[in-house]
């Protein structure tokens, strides 16, 4: 056989060998997906994971079902996903832990870059940095101020090593003062303790604190995000209240397993962005205080990573570790 013929077959071959790979890309999806998520039913992850499981099955045509898989930190259902076949039927929603967890655990059975495929940004959860009524600041210049003539003295509610309990960390960081973290086991103890006046301070979501707020049990001083909110206008940032460039915010994103290919990742893309502008979609985004998402793979995937380096050192600083 010579050569133009060796080469004429080889093509040949490739085409044929990947042919049905082609058309099951073609044709995705061809059958249910699977949306799993790492926590439990009920919380704002689940909200925005059922809500576009819904939009989504009526764009593509095919179920899509939430698998609730708490455990672990959220390392459970993550692992799951990282070890699924790379064919756009396994999804992966995970807890605004995942680009915590590289720095909190020493060992995980995946790699939380190299092993997911972005797909899109979903949304943002801001924080609101809330005060019992009897801290005297009103504002965050005021408690930092308050913190430095009396250090050692205010504490904050600590439920977990997640975006909340860290956020309040990196707020010690960046104004210079020592707040004392007390550890809860779960949101629902410490926000009892701080409606009682027994924590001082705490980074909340807005659907656990805004009511209380707008009760007059707890003040509110801040929200965490770069911008003021819509849905609270009068409400400054903390970044503007006194520490330049402090951000932070809960986020949701769509991840795929690593490996999957590039035009169902743009399919899954563009049919999420398109929900996620939905106005009636938007609205209930809001009104359960989350800022719809968009952008592209690429976005998400610097998201993460900025993340993860930022959530780093952070931890590093305050020595936290889960094993």
């Amino acid at each position: 056989m010579n050569l133009f013929k060796a080469v004429r077959l080889a093509v040949f071959l490739h085409i044929v060998a990947w042919t049905p790979f082609a058309i099951a890309q073609a044709d995705y999806p061809s059958r249910p997906i699977r949306l799993i998520e790492p926590a439990a039913p009920g919380g704002g992850l689940d909200f925005i994971a059922r809500l576009l499981a819904q939009k989504l099955a009526e764009s593509l045509k095919q179920p899509v079902v939430v698998d609730n898989r708490p455990g672990a930190g959220g390392n459970i259902g993550v692992e799951m996903v990282a070890k699924a076949p790379p064919d756009g039927y396994t999804l992966l929603m995970p807890t605004s832990a995942f680009p915590i967890n590289p720095s909190l655990y020493t060992q995980l059975p995946f790699d939380t870059v190299k092993d997911f495929s972005p797909i899109v940004l979903t949304g943002t959860a801001p924080l609101m940095l809330v005060v019992h009524p009897s801290v005297e600041a009103k504002t965050v210049r005021e408690l930092v101020a308050l913190a430095k003539r009396n250090p050692g003295t205010l504490n904050y509610a600590s439920d977990a090593a997640n975006t909340a309990s860290l956020a309040a960390e990196l707020f010690k960081k960046s104004a210079g003062v020592n707040i004392v973290g007390i550890p809860y086991r779960g949101a629902s103890l410490a926000m009892t303790d701080l409606l009682s006046g027994t924590v001082h301070l705490y980074f909340g979501t807005i659907p656990a604190v805004n009511k209380q707020v707008e009760a007059g049990k707890l003040r509110v001083l801040a929200v965490s995000s770069a911008k003021r909110l819509s849905m609270m206008p009068n409400v400054p940032t903390v970044a503007e209240s006194g520490l330049p460039g402090f951000e932070v915010n809960g986020w949701f994103g769509l991840f795929a397993p690593a490996g999957t290919p590039a035009p169902i990742i743009a399919k899954l893309n563009k049919e999420t962005v398109a929900i996620l502008n939905m106005p009636e979609v938007r609205k209930k985004f809001e009104d359960a205080g989350i800022i719809p998402g968009g952008g592209t793979p690429a976005d998400l995937g610097r998201l993460l990573n900025t993340e993860i380096t930022k959530w780093g050192a952070v931890i590093k600083e305050a020595g936290i570790s889960r094993n």
